[in-house]
């Protein structure tokens, strides 16, 4: 059976990484595939974030990692999977989901939506939580892996916030914000 997990993975946290092996696990093979939205601005390049995920996933032997663009049933189906797969974090997860699994199911009733409930541990990270805490000088070690939190540190021309803390440096100046960006 082969899966493919779309997204914009930007970036991959360890939420998303967390699907990944959950999937390759009941999968013969997990496709990880890379939406090309041209009507989104995102933090890193489609070539950036491919590379990310590689890393991330090298140890996963089944893990393919590609991208695309247009309807994500035109591309399962040239690539002959049957399965997408889709991590819920929450009840307003799931009501989106289910749409869209309907909406996909009307457009190929081959493909089959399987929903796989995020572990307790990262119900609340999305990759907007992420970006919003490293644009504010928040750490982001503990939500994605560290090749992606170097390159994100990078990206807000920030050095890592501990690293870079002096004794004069106020504790508020690294602190994350109280308010989240939802996804």
């Amino acid at each position: 059976m082969i899966a493919i997990y779309p997204g914009s993975f930007d970036p991959i946290t360890f939420g998303h990484l967390d699907i990944i092996k959950r999937g390759a696990h009941i999968c013969d093979r997990v496709i990880v595939a890379v939406l090309r939205n041209p009507t989104k601005t995102p933090l890193f390049t489609v070539e950036e974030r491919l590379d990310q995920i590689r890393l991330a996933t090298q140890s996963l032997p089944n893990v393919e990692v590609d991208s695309f663009a247009g309807l994500t049933v035109t591309y399962a189906q040239m690539r002959g999977a049957t399965v997408l797969l889709r991590g819920l974090r929450a009840v307003s997860d799931f009501e989106m989901e289910l749409q869209m699994a309907h909406t996909n199911k009307t457009l190929s009733t081959q493909l089959e939506t399987v929903f796989l409930a995020t572990s307790n541990e990262y119900s609340f990270l999305s990759s907007s939580v992420v970006k919003e805490i490293a644009r504010f000088g928040g750490p982001i070690d503990h939500l994605v892996p560290k090749h992606v939190a170097e390159s994100i540190y990078r990206c807000y021309a920030k050095t890592h916030p501990v690293s870079a803390l002096t004794e004069s440096t106020p504790k508020a100046a690294v602190e994350p914000p109280m308010r989240m960006l939802h996804e």
